[in-house]
């Protein structure tokens, strides 16, 4: 059977991937069978990979919310947008949780130019800046230009000194971050050019992706007991993350959410945390 991916790619269904996909979210290798058998009937030749994904996601709600949020993280992320400033300041924690210094949106004056500046992290007395693309589709890639012009601000900025943190300090290295993937000229360019880059999948196990997990730091658009409305209100009270949902005191307040469904978010968002 033939599968429309979203790139408009028509490429041969594979079956393994979607189980694999599934078994990363949480669920067991009899639940991703399970679901793969129950959504079968449905499948037909040319169909979009989007419509597998969201048939997979629907069943697998049924199973676990907490398995579905995992399986949708992607979109969670994407979610963050619009505009990309959740996404900024969900970058930052990420940083943090690895023992960074971190700041958001700083405006600083460059060799030949000034610059606004998505992020600056500090850790063992290296300054960099953290550029980040966000996409608001899943067919979109970040390609060659981007690096290019990222690296072209880096070398306005690294000629001088700053006090961002604690002292005056030299810039010395620079990230390139985007919730979707790079093209492969992009990654080529990014390698051989010295910049940081973190996508979606790359680099290989320490990805996005990876990191989220790794860390459990999901944001709580990827929650599936709340609505968007309501996800949009706990972004604009600065509550960005699923721990910060689970630790802050008065999360619910501006939701007026009955007593079940306080339990049912709760319930979500702690087998999350507590995979």
């Amino acid at each position: 059977m033939k599968v429309k991916k979203y790139s408009g790619a028509i490429v041969d269904f594979d079956e393994s991937k979607l189980i694999k996909s599934l078994i990363a979210s949480g669920a067991s290798d009899e639940i991703a069978k399970q679901i793969i058998h129950d959504i079968q009937p449905q499948l037909y030749d040319g169909i979009a990979t989007k419509k597998i994904y969201k048939l997979a996601f629907q069943k697998l709600k049924r199973f676990s919310n907490a398995h579905a949020a995992r399986f949708s993280l992607k979109n969670g992320i994407m979610a963050l947008g619009p505009a990309g400033f959740y996404f900024e300041k969900f970058i930052a924690r990420i940083f943090e949780l690895q023992g960074y210094q971190t700041i958001t949106n700083v405006f600083l004056e460059g060799n030949c130019i000034s610059h606004e500046l998505d992020v600056i992290v500090k850790q063992d007395n290296h300054v960099a800046i953290v550029e980040c693309k966000f996409h608001g589709s899943q067919e979109s890639k970040t390609d060659v230009k981007i690096p290019m012009y990222i690296l072209s601000r880096f070398n306005d900025l690294n000629k001088k000194t700053y006090i961002v943190f604690d002292k005056n300090e030299n810039i010395s290295k620079c990230w390139l971050i985007t919730n979707n993937k790079f093209t492969s000229e992009a990654i080529k360019f990014g390698e051989c050019s010295g910049l940081q880059l973190l996508s979606w999948d790359y680099p290989k196990n320490n990805s996005l992706k990876d990191l989220v997990n790794q860390f459990t730091i999901y944001p709580i658009t990827c929650l599936t007991t709340l609505t968007a409305a309501e996800k949009e209100v706990l972004l604009l009270e600065s509550i960005l993350t699923v721990y910060d949902l689970v630790h802050h005191e008065r999360k619910f307040d501006r939701l007026k959410l009955s007593e079940t469904r306080m339990k049912n978010v709760l319930n979500e968002s702690n087998q999350l945390l507590n995979r």
